[in-house]
């Protein structure tokens, strides 16, 4: 007798309707049965690719660029900031920016109340790659980024005072070491161009690059400047500042020189000898990352000096993008050095990342003003950048001068 099963999700049937099939007809039944759910799971999967096949014919369509022009390569979260920068500059429609939706404070956020804003990040990126690209103490400085008025250094400036100690002997007190704190205030670097509003409306005017070269030249000039002659009264302090004194004599808040051995030039007789003098009146500790410092004039008088044995102290770089050397440091053309004189400071030696100290905020704004110089529309930009000697041991001086 053949026992009969119900499927799954069906009753039993009942003892009326219950018949007994021979094993033939219940393998044709199961059989035609899942022929049919086999069918079934056939026509869904036409189904579900007939409609993955419409959606991507829909998607071709779409990006298909008959005679559309190409698109921007530029990240697509940028452009509303640049179009918002844009029609600010041009027109002073500042509704863009304030309807935006800012993710950091650099230099994509508003100023509040001022009505000035940050530059926008590739105008800012690019203004600060032109700062370090120029000849002036920042490439070769410590440079911070502050968030406060003023950037203190914490520096210790002597020993722990010791001494050898015997078995019964009581043992004295020592030397306690000496702190001090230098604080470097941070004081406003502004720059104002100015351009026509007829240049301005013309969409063939690059607002960015113009206004970044502009910004940058003007930040560059006086930075360098400040870094080396500064005297502190609204701008940082230069490394020419503190008092100078002979290097046999030096104490701390000083900076030590040596004389070239003639009044108003380098020596007749050895004139290279005043450079090594001043290489080795650094401490061993600062030469291994020490630098000169000099201007063009300098320079074309110290390439010409040769030792004992007749050669060149002076060597160019080995490869592109290296800095000449002389007796194997790195030099620095700054232009604001002080030429070749009676009793000028005409070259400074010395491990400038630990001599000197650049702070600085990380934002730049912008202004515009169009209306204090009609038909001219103003960009009033401005930052904040103080500097200041944090090792008066790092830095040596070479003064022209018999003594």
């Amino acid at each position: 007798m053949t026992e009969t099963k119900a499927r799954a999700g069906e009753a039993m049937p009942s003892a009326q309707t219950l018949t007994y099939q021979t094993p033939a007809a219940e393998a044709k039944a199961a059989m035609t049965g899942f022929l049919n759910e086999f069918n079934r799971f056939q026509d869904d999967v036409k189904s579900t690719l007939k409609h993955q096949e419409e959606r991507l014919t829909m998607l071709n369509a779409k990006t298909m660029s008959y005679g559309r022009p190409a698109l921007s390569a530029r990240a697509e979260v940028e452009a509303p900031h640049q179009k918002a920068f844009n029609a600010y500059l041009r027109s002073g429609d500042d509704d863009g920016l304030r309807g935006l939706t800012l993710e950091g404070k650099a230099m994509s956020s508003a100023v509040a109340a001022d009505g000035g804003y940050l530059v926008d990040p590739q105008t800012a990126d690019r203004i600060r790659s032109m700062l370090f690209a120029t000849s002036s103490l920042r490439s070769i400085a410590n440079v911070v980024q502050v968030e406060a008025t003023s950037f203190d250094v914490i520096v210790d400036r002597s020993e722990v005072g010791s001494g050898w100690a015997t078995e019964t002997a009581a043992t004295t007190e020592t030397a306690t070491p000496i702190i001090e704190r230098i604080s470097i205030k941070l004081h406003e670097l502004a720059a104002m161009p100015k351009a026509s509003q007829r240049l301005l409306d013309d969409s063939a005017f690059d607002v960015e690059g113009w206004l970044a070269e502009k910004i940058a030249t003007r930040f560059i000039r006086a930075e360098a400047a400040a870094f080396i002659n500064g005297d502190g009264v609204d701008k940082p302090k230069g490394i020419l500042l503190p008092t100078k004194v002979a290097n046999a004599s030096w104490t701390w808040g000083n900076i030590g020189y040596v004389p070239t051995g003639a009044a108003a030039d380098f020596a007749t007789t050895n004139p290279a000898d005043c450079i090594v003098n001043l290489v080795y009146a650094l401490g061993a500790d600062y030469r291994a990352n020490a630098a000169f410092v000099m201007n063009s004039k300098t320079v074309g008088a110290v390439r010409k000096m040769k030792d004992a044995d007749g050669r060149f102290l002076w060597s160019d770089g080995l490869a592109a993008g290296e800095p000449s050397r002389l007796m194997g440091y790195p030099v620095l053309v700054c232009e604001d050095m002080p030429d070749i004189a009676a009793n000028a400071f005409a070259i400074a030696f010395g491990d400038f990342r630990a001599a000197y100290t650049i702070a600085e905020r990380p934002d730049l704004r912008i202004l515009r003003d169009p209306f204090s110089a009609k038909p001219n529309v103003l960009f009033y930009a401005n930052k904040r950048v103080g500097g200041d000697i944090t090792d008066f041991a790092a830095i040596k001086l070479l003064r022209v001068a018999v003594s």
